[in-house]
């Protein structure tokens, strides 16, 4: 049924311009007769405009909506712009998203599809931070809901937590940037990440392990692995790796759209050179088409391995040791505890943008730390012996020369 809409009269005769009210058969009576809700019309450009401003048990009156029409009127008369309270309550909504739908957006933008770890993010978001805190919109957060993210996580280390409220200030961060969300009103404490793991392999595990390799079925499985061992190099860029990324003249791989995201060069060791070529060759004959260095299926790049698990069980390598990421500390480990490399050089080899990253490694590196040790002292006593001369060549000298 129709709402139907009266003019308001005037106690003293006739009616107010503009105003209008339709009466409710089902809030509380006022005053012994049923509530009205007072309505204003008004044009814009000529067009009609209506806007509920209240109900009479709230308080409204039509002088108060008589009132507000008249600022409407004087608004339009002057060129300013007129928007109404359903307007300006639509944008407020707009601006004040609740955040799944931030979220939405967030996943949605070019930045969003561009994330390296966008589906680790969207595991995050609906296992940990949407059952909580998805309904909600950004000026509703509290420090108390952050808590309870916090303690609804408290199984999990603190590095999978920092990761999940990192997660929520990028998203709150995305929604201020573009007008979707005002901004946080507190900030979000982190738990301090203090699980950090260097995985390595001994030199028995490691002898076990290139025994399994090279004796394993499927040798183009066995090279992948190598190359992670040989170089450092990431699951994501070893599956990523094409064959024109290779340059054998200059001894280089490319590095394209890495983690770091600026394109990186590693140079090519010996037993690099020789796996990968043994390793085109193979593809060549298996995907003619593909060009990829390790093709996936059907000559597809390759999302995933999980002939490394049978390795690693086949080598009796630890439960926990994560094969690819493993070989990356392992690598990065073998070089500290040389005592030939600086951390600044493995930093370089591993593509590390940031030297706090490289520093885990520092306790690695006896040997080197060792020899500068002693060449510090060398240096010193031998500055301190130079000195001594020079001081009892001043006390010898005679007097007067």
């Amino acid at each position: 049924m129709a709402t139907k809409y009266e003019r308001v009269k005037k106690k003293g005769g006739g009616f107010y311009t503009g105003v209008y009210c339709y009466r409710s058969t089902t809030r509380p009576r006022v005053n012994g007769h049923l509530d009205r809700c007072f309505t204003i019309s008004f044009k814009i450009d000529g067009k009609k405009r209506w806007e509920k401003i209240g109900w009479e048990s709230e308080g409204y009156s039509p002088q108060i909506a008589a009132e507000e029409r008249a600022k409407r009127v004087r608004a339009v008369r002057h060129g300013e712009e007129v928007k109404t309270t359903r307007e300006i309550r639509a944008e407020k909504l707009k601006a004040n998203r609740v955040l799944e739908e931030i979220k939405d957006a967030y996943f949605s933008s070019e930045r969003g599809q561009a994330l390296k770890g966008r589906q680790i993010d969207l595991n995050r978001w609906n296992r940990h931070l949407k059952p909580l805190l998805g309904h909600k919109r950004v000026p509703e957060l509290s420090p108390f809901d952050v808590e309870r993210v916090k303690k609804a996580m408290a199984d999990k280390k603190p590095a999978t937590i920092a990761n999940a409220l990192e997660l929520l200030r990028r998203i709150v961060n995305f929604g201020v940037k573009y007008n979707l969300c005002p901004a946080l009103g507190f900030t979000i404490e982190m738990p301090k990440k203090d699980n950090q793991v260097t995985e390595y392999l001994s030199e028995e595990e490691t002898r076990r392990l290139m025994e399994v390799l090279d004796s394993w079925p499927s040798q183009d499985v066995a090279r992948m692995v190598k190359l992670a061992m040989f170089t450092g190099m990431r699951r994501g860029e070893i599956f990523k790796l094409r064959i024109h990324d290779l340059d054998f003249a200059q001894g280089l791989i490319t590095l394209v759209n890495p983690k770091g995201g600026k394109t990186e060069y590693l140079p090519m060791s010996d037993p690099v050179r020789l796996l990968l070529k043994q390793q085109i060759a193979w593809a060549a004959e298996k995907y003619p088409e593909s060009q990829y260095v390790f093709p996936g299926r059907k000559g597809g790049q390759r999302v995933d391995c999980s002939a490394v698990e049978r390795i690693k069980t086949a080598a009796g390598l630890p439960k926990n040791f994560r094969p690819f990421h493993g070989l990356r500390h392992h690598f990065a480990v073998t070089l500290a505890s040389s005592g030939k490399f600086t951390l600044d050089m493995i930093g370089e080899l591993l593509t590390h943008k940031d030297s706090q990253v490289t520093r885990r490694y520092a306790k690695f590196l006896p040997e080197a730390k060792r020899k500068a040790a002693e060449e510090a002292a060398g240096l010193l006593s031998a500055q301190a012996e130079e000195k001594g001369q020079v001081v009892k060549l001043r006390k010898s000298r005679p007097t007067g020369s």
